[in-house]
């Protein structure tokens, strides 16, 4: 080959390499495993140092997509949702396009309207709102097709992210009636296949789609089970028994294993919450037992913290066939970190458990397999890491000494993993054996979303802003 040939070959190559590099195109990367394909992510860094690009943003909990030089976010400012795209290079607006809705969502104190991270296969990128439904924009911000969904029957709003894989786009609206999981084609919009979820209450995980030597499949955390659908069909394949009552973690996968977690209050063995048959509890307030219990009717405690969730349609009144439907979940749920094996069918629930850890568990955070070790991270600062083939543990709930809640989930690159807490406290840990910080970065607002990652950059969205962070450069 000649020398003017062999360059021009070399420079196709590590451009293509580059552009395969320059993606984060969904909720938690390539393959939503939180992982970062570079080995120099910055360590020491800060709202003040290290700062490549800064950019003021409306609110919203969704995380950066990325692809090539362009970053989609959605955003709300009280009056609008919107889909905003920037310049990866600078930080630039470049376009904003407005989702047709009438009326918000309701949210959760910490929740937001704009909470779903979009998903881009490199020609459109799908935004989904609770508010309104899932919106096809082409990169220039031509709106290509739209698919109007109704607002959840929740009151903490939406916030499971869409999926892509091979030309489907994937959606779970787990909710306190009607739940659901569809299918739609990404180019045109068109509805592929839907599987009601009726046994499902709400959820707030995003699916996972897990890449293995069988092949593939979509997992849909949900409460007290985790599901496994074929992509292509959404038949079902497997179901696993005794998860959380509100799934709120996202799976992860890595060694051969699937990973997922879950915690929710009255699952734990010593503080298991239990409710009296309905017929019961009626008779002991005096009442008939065809009574449709009220606020009033319910004591203080973790029942009346809970009168919405039993209240499933929210008419603001619980029937019996709701009372039991609770019940039923407290007795049911169950509060673990799992591995589970590949391969099963039916109910995997004891045939294809690998290991299982009941101990120091993440609530919203998702677990992250990395180097062959998971990592999770617990409200409160709690770190550990198992050894991913065998739930061998190499250290748990080691303190970071950033207290609070962690709604990010964690993310890797280069050796290093970013865990940042709702405080806005972000610690960089050693992927090790044992627990190693190497730095501790205070950005001085809150973050609920979970960081990006791009060779050299990493980008973190805080209650205001974005923030493209590089190694600080010490200067003498």
């Amino acid at each position: 080959m000649s020398a003017p040939r062999m360059m021009t070959a070399l420079t196709f190559l590590s451009l293509s390499a580059a552009c395969l590099a320059s993606q984060w195109p969904q909720f938690r990367g390539e393959g939503g495993l939180g992982i970062a394909d570079t080995s120099a992510p910055p360590t020491h860094f800060g709202p003040q140092t290290g700062v490549r690009w800064k950019v003021s943003l409306p609110s919203g909990n969704s995380s950066p997509c990325i692809w090539g030089d362009k970053i989609f976010l959605t955003t709300y400012d009280k009056t609008k949702l919107e889909t905003v795209c920037l310049r990866r290079s600078d930080g630039v607006v470049l376009w904003r396009a407005s989702a047709p809705c009438e009326q918000f969502e309701i949210t959760h104190r910490l929740g937001n309207p704009a909470s779903p991270t979009p998903a881009t296969d490199g020609n459109l990128v799908f935004v989904y709102f609770g508010s309104y439904g899932v919106i096809a924009y082409d990169f220039e911000g031509v709106e290509k097709w739209r698919l109007p969904l109704n607002a959840p029957v929740v009151e903490f709003g939406t916030s499971a992210s869409p999926v892509l894989f091979s030309g489907r786009l994937f959606l779970v609206c787990d909710q306190d009636e009607g739940s659901f999981l569809l299918a739609v084609d990404a180019r045109s919009g068109r509805t592929l296949w839907r599987k009601e979820r009726t046994e499902f209450r709400r959820s707030f995980a995003t699916p996972f789609l897990w890449k293995h030597q069988g092949g593939e499949e979509l997992v849909v955390p949900g409460s007290i089970w985790l599901k496994s659908y074929s992509p292509e069909t959404g038949d079902e394949l497997w179901t696993y028994t005794g998860t959380s009552r509100v799934a709120c973690s996202s799976p992860v996968a890595g060694d051969g294993l699937l990973f997922s977690a879950s915690w929710n209050v009255g699952g734990d063995a010593d503080s298991r919450v239990t409710m009296e048959p309905f017929g019961d509890f009626v008779r002991g307030l005096g009442k008939q037992e065809d009574v449709l219990l009220q606020k009033e009717d319910i004591p203080k405690g973790p029942l009346l913290d809970r009168f919405t969730q039993m209240d499933l349609n929210k008419d603001g009144r619980v029937t019996r066939v709701e009372w039991e439907a609770m019940r039923s979940m407290f007795a049911r749920a169950g509060n673990a970190l799992l591995g589970i094996r590949p391969g099963g069918r039916d109910d995997v629930t004891a045939s294809h458990l690998a290991w299982k850890n009941t101990r120091s568990l993440p609530y919203v955070a998702s677990p992250l397999f990395y180097k062959g070790r998971l990592f999770t991270i617990k409200n409160g600062g709690l770190a550990s890491s198992y050894k991913a083939a065998t739930g061998e543990v190499l250290f748990q709930d080691h303190r970071l000494e950033a207290p609070g809640d962690y709604y990010a989930s964690p993310v890797a690159g280069g050796g290093r993993i970013y865990l940042v807490s709702q405080g806005g406290v972000m610690t960089v840990l050693a992927a090790e054996d044992t627990p190693k910080v190497l730095a501790r970065v205070e950005f001085g607002e809150p973050v609920m979303a979970t960081p990006a990652i791009i060779d050299d950059t990493l980008y973190v969205r805080t209650e205001s802003a974005l923030y493209a962070l590089r190694e600080a450069v010490e200067t003498r």
